[in-house]
């Protein structure tokens, strides 16, 4: 090291006085404009249903299930952030790319702040003030500085690499923008490729000009020995040697690249707040303040309205959550209405909103919208927001399952903006005629079927012992089976065995025969917010003739309701799914199974998995009765919606060019088992007829675990396939 030779360098270079103010003027506007862009945003968010406070950012209580709690810890929030853990989750290389590029521009952010604190404040400042200079950025502290955040410059730069070779090269389906829905007269998402392109291009060149004015500095000084720790930029310095950069040369193009990369730095900090780029911002917000419970637990709509029809009626989490969508294309691909054909992806679905949204409020988007030939209706802003924005047919096709919500790395929520959408369309009376149909016989009869509530115990008879008639002699659990276990001539039996298992393991258990109404979760996601309300009260007024301890459901979808939804209603019973009551039989030894060796693969059902977390009871069960599971390739969080939810099983799928139902049996079809083990009447329903419609009805048997479990204890016997 150069005896004498102080360990630092100057901030500015050979910089006039007149070029540093031109440098701070620049500076002051470009923040001016960063700060407009950015209140003009929260502006937006405060204009939401919850005006002129930020209650919406205040956290809630833990309720009901411990791992699906409303909202998390903001400490979980932040290390959840930190590692990009949402990001990784299931794309794991792009999750390790994110992960560089973001520490990698925090690192590089923090660099420029402790600069700016050395030479603004305790530099520039302090003169002012004191008359007095002083700066830390020397000796040891430079050293490790420049050792540290090159570190981070070479993070940014690997990160930004990977990912734009990804977005340019990659054939995945969640990087193409062809929409689902096709508007008439057609449209150009031209810009939006473009944007993305400055976005990334952008971040590139700044990283790439950033680490050559420190390598041409370095050779400009004729490489100072204690430069060394400035490793990145040494490296750089010395390879423009070799390309034969001397001092002279290094030191003329320094003097005008810093001003490029000076130039591009603070351009791309304007162009944060009416870009793509404010992503950066609003997604750690939106993943900090989300609520993990709103979608198994759907708001109410807002006060006075029957839904969503305008730009108010949105929350200021919701407008966030437009604002944070990064185009990254996971949810379009695990949608089960897009891979069926249908005119609906949720990328698509959030786009379209956050266009709407920043035309009305005239929030101009830089390169991050659609273009259609006519520009008017909703690309003004000027269009109806349910039928214009976002068509009819897009609302409908939504099965509510959850895998948009599950798989989105920035927090958004669409079911439930989807939900309130419907609710106008409801209210209009715009539904397929089979839906308004099964509305109309739940409304009159309390079922889907239409059948007389009379005949809800009807699968009874075929017993040789007595249900227990719950509102007549106490039991421990209340059986509520739903309309599909109830009336479905196909699953009639399955319910029976049920009874079976349960009257030969001593279980006191029983049901409330006619009182039984639809649960009415589907009615309430369908967006008929008002026959939900009036089958909350019925079953309530059911519940409360009868005398039991827990309640117990055969239907996933009933199991979500009951347990996320009616205890805002009064009810006060734990509620269980019923391979939960299968799982406390096997492990209390209240049965043992024999073992069947059976080789099985198993569906998740969306309201028993995605939606409360209940994936390894029915593996349980299923291991307990001996059988090899054979997991299919789309499982757990990531299983495939069978299609029927969302009171998608109550209208017209003919125009699918393939039912999801039709889509996972073919998944099955290659991994060698006996059995399709469902856990879910609507699946057994769905399933049942896909194998049909495919052909492979005689090698792929259709179960319930039930039905294995009642095999293993002997309480029936199944035919091999």
């Amino acid at each position: 090291m150069l005896v004498g030779v102080l360990e630092t360098r100057k901030i500015f270079g050979g910089e006039t006085e007149t070029a540093k103010m031109v440098f701070y003027l620049l500076a002051v506007v470009v923040l001016a404009i960063f700060f407009t862009g950015l209140v003009k945003r929260v502006i937006e968010y405060n204009h939401g249903r919850r005006p002129a406070s930020f209650s919406w950012l205040r956290r809630r209580d833990a309720r009901d299930i411990p791992e699906v709690s409303e909202r998390p810890k903001f400490a979980s929030s932040l290390v959840t952030i930190a590692a990009n853990k949402t990001v990784t989750k299931s794309r794991k290389k792009v999750g390790i790319s994110h992960l560089l590029l973001f520490w990698g521009f925090i690192g590089l952010f923090l660099a420029t702040s402790i600069l700016s604190l050395d030479y603004d404040i305790l530099g520039n400042a302090s003169r002012f003030i004191t008359g007095h200079t002083y700066s830390f950025f020397q000796g040891p502290f430079y050293l490790g500085y420049n050792a540290v955040f090159d570190l981070a410059g070479l993070a940014a730069l690997v990160g930004t690499v990977l990912l734009v070779y990804r977005r340019w090269f990659s054939r995945e389906i969640q990087l193409d923008y062809t929409r689902a829905q096709r508007p008439e007269g057609g449209y150009s998402r031209a810009k939006i490729v473009i944007g993305d392109q400055v976005f990334v291009v952008g971040l590139l060149l700044i990283l790439i000009t950033g680490i050559l004015i420190q390598g041409l500095r370095i050779d400009g000084e004729g490489f100072p020995s204690f430069e060394r720790w400035t490793w990145l930029g040494y490296l750089v310095g010395k390879g423009l040697v070799t390309l034969g950069v001397g001092s002279a040369g290094a030191r003329a193009i320094h003097a005008w690249l810093w001003w490029v990369h000076v130039g591009m730095a603070l351009a791309f900090v304007a162009y944060i707040p009416w870009s793509k780029a404010w992503h950066m911002l609003a997604s750690p917000t939106n993943l900090a303040v989300r609520d993990l419970a709103t979608t198994r637990r759907i708001p109410a709509p807002p006060e006075g309205k029957t839904g969503y029809d305008s730009i108010d009626d949105f929350t200021p989490r919701e407008l966030l959550g437009f604002d944070s969508c990064t185009k990254c294309g996971r949810c379009h691909a695990v949608c089960p209405a897009r891979t069926a054909g249908a005119p609906l992806s949720p990328r698509d679905f959030i786009l379209d909103l956050r266009q709407w949204v920043d035309r009305s409020r005239h929030i101009p988007l830089l390169l991050d919208t659609e273009t259609r030939p006519v520009a008017s209706g909703p690309l003004a802003g000027d269009g109806q927001l349910v039928g214009d924005v976002i068509v009819d047919k897009t609302l409908w096709s939504c099965t509510t399952c959850m895998a948009c919500v599950e798989i989105c790395p920035v927090g958004i929520e669409h079911v439930p903006t989807i939900v309130q959408l419907r609710r106008s369309l409801v209210d209009r009376g715009e539904m397929d005629p089979t839906l308004q149909s099964a509305l109309q016989n739940i409304a009159t009869q309390g079922n889907s079927f239409g059948k007389s509530a009379r005949m809800r115990a009807r699968w009874t008879k075929g017993l040789d012992f007595p249900i227990v008639d719950a509102r007549k002699e106490h039991v421990e659990y209340l059986w509520f089976l739903g309309d599909f276990a109830s009336f479905d001539e196909r699953l009639m039996s399955i319910s029976q065995t049920l009874a079976k298992v349960l009257n030969a393991s001593g279980v006191s258990f029983g049901i409330l025969f006619d009182d039984e109404r639809n649960a009415g979760n589907d009615v309430r996601r369908v967006g008929e917010e008002g026959l939900f309300e009036m089958l909350v009260e019925q079953n309530m007024a059911a519940f409360s003739k009868a005398s039991f301890d827990k309640i117990f459901t055969t239907d996933p979808h009933t199991f979500n309701t009951l347990r996320n939804e009616y205890p805002s209603f009064g009810l006060d019973k734990p509620v269980l799914h019923y391979s939960e009551l299968l799982a406390i039989l096997m492990f209390t030894e209240e049965v043992a199974p024999r073992s069947l060796g059976r080789r099985v693969t198993y569906h998740d059902p969306c309201y028993l998995g995605r939606y409360n977390r209940i994936f390894d009871t029915p593996r349980a069960v299923i291991a307990g009765l001996g059988c090899e599971l054979v997991e299919m390739p789309r499982h757990g969080a990531d299983s495939f919606c069978c299609g029927a939810g969302g009171g998608r099983i109550w209208m017209d799928d003919s125009y699918l060019e393939e039912r999801p139902s039709v889509n996972r049996i073919k998944e099955a079809q290659g991994l060698g088992v006996d059995y399709f083990v469902v856990a879910c009447p609507k699946d057994y329903a769905m399933f049942s007829d896909a194998v049909k419609t495919v052909g492979i009805e005689d090698s792929l048997k259709v179960i319930d675990i039930v039905e294995l479990f009642a095999e293993a204890t002997e309480a029936t016997e199944l035919v091999d396939v």
